[in-house]
């Protein structure tokens, strides 16, 4: 399947207005490509495509909320009036929730699934059809949590699985039928964007990422590098990889490591803040059109579309040597015990 270079794709990118969906934005804007825009925030949408104007690009703002398919129709509709076609499609909107699995209001729930599952749902049937004709490239975001799961994120982490089997779904019934379409699910590890922030908050303290935190342009590369060349799987980060390797291998002793180490590595020993604002059911005004949180990253930060699995990765042959590579890709200070 051969897909078109990027400076000819008229691209799709949903939640466009932060994070991994704003930097692939402004990347792929950046190497020519035509880019739709979509996201709930319509006032920052307004801004990005006049910045991407600004710097000579072609760009189309599509507010939309992805849970609703009439929007996602809509979304399409509007990319095709004014390109005529659609040569890729990124599901890229998500959010999260930190919480105990038995706090988190059924409510907060729904509304995650509506999002972080329904969302890929709809964007990838609205995307297929438009593909089917002349080929392309549907690219999901799932994540490392697509292959385990982690205290505190129960939900965000059941809706990233069911992203994975979904797509993977799609793409068997897809060959089925050869339809020349590319259909890609990326995997990042930890990646510093405003992802703690806009997440919604049960704990007492603030969220945080586990290290090792990767830049959100290696994910950007990713997606771009699968919108010119057909991808099944891509992880992102090393971490990722050997996290859904020890998982498979030895999932009680990650469900072990799990509950310990990831239990304090998403917890500050920050209080949660009294007025504190989140994405989960509406757009952040206040924390829109930005990339990155801040917080330090690995020095690993190239994307590397064909790198051969690490040394350590290598040793996990051994139960012994499994564990002690999960351990090193989570590297970080030791973080005070706290009560939720």
């Amino acid at each position: 399947m051969r897909l078109k270079r990027l400076s000819d794709q008229v691209i799709v990118i949903t939640g466009a207005t932060s994070g991994i969906g704003l930097t692939t934005a402004r990347m792929a804007a950046a190497r020519g490509a035509k880019v739709v825009l979509a996201a709930r925030g319509e006032e920052a949408l307004e801004q990005l495509e006049q910045q991407l104007r600004q710097r000579g690009a072609e760009a189309l703002a599509v507010p939309t909320d992805v849970g609703k398919k009439d929007e996602v129709h809509a979304l399409a509709q509007a990319a095709l009036k004014r390109f005529g076609r659609i040569d890729t499609w990124v599901n890229n909107a998500g959010i999260s929730i930190f919480g105990r699995a038995e706090e988190v209001s059924e409510e907060d729930n729904h509304r995650l699934f509506q999002t972080n599952f329904w969302g890929v749902v709809n964007g990838s049937l609205e995307a297929v059809k438009h593909l089917k004709k002349d080929g392309g490239a549907l690219i999901n975001l799932g994540s490392e949590l697509s292959e385990v799961s982690v205290p505190l994120q129960g939900m965000y982490a059941a809706s990233k699985h069911a992203v994975k089997g979904y797509t993977d779904a799609l793409r068997m019934e897809l060959e089925h039928d050869k339809v020349p379409v590319s259909v890609t699910l990326i995997k990042p590890a930890a990646i510093d964007t405003m992802f703690p922030v806009h997440a919604r908050n049960y704990m007492k303290v603030e969220p945080t990422l586990p290290a090792p935190v990767y830049p959100p342009e290696m994910v950007a590369e990713a997606i771009l590098d699968a919108a010119q060349h057909p991808k099944r799987d891509v992880f992102v980060g090393e971490a990722a990889r050997a996290n859904a390797i020890g998982g498979f291998t030895l999932p009680s002793l990650f469900d072990k490591l799990g509950a310990s180490a990831m239990w304090n590595q998403q917890r500050t020993n920050k209080p949660s803040r009294l007025l504190r604002n989140d994405a989960l059911h509406s757009p952040d005004p206040d924390q829109e059109l930005q990339q990155r949180l801040g917080i330090q990253t690995t020095g690993d930060t190239t994307y590397r579309p064909r790198a051969r699995t690490p040394l350590k990765l290598a040793a996990l042959l051994g139960g012994g040597a499994l564990a002690a590579a999960w351990l090193l890709t989570r590297q970080a200070a030791p973080a005070e015990k706290q009560q939720s």
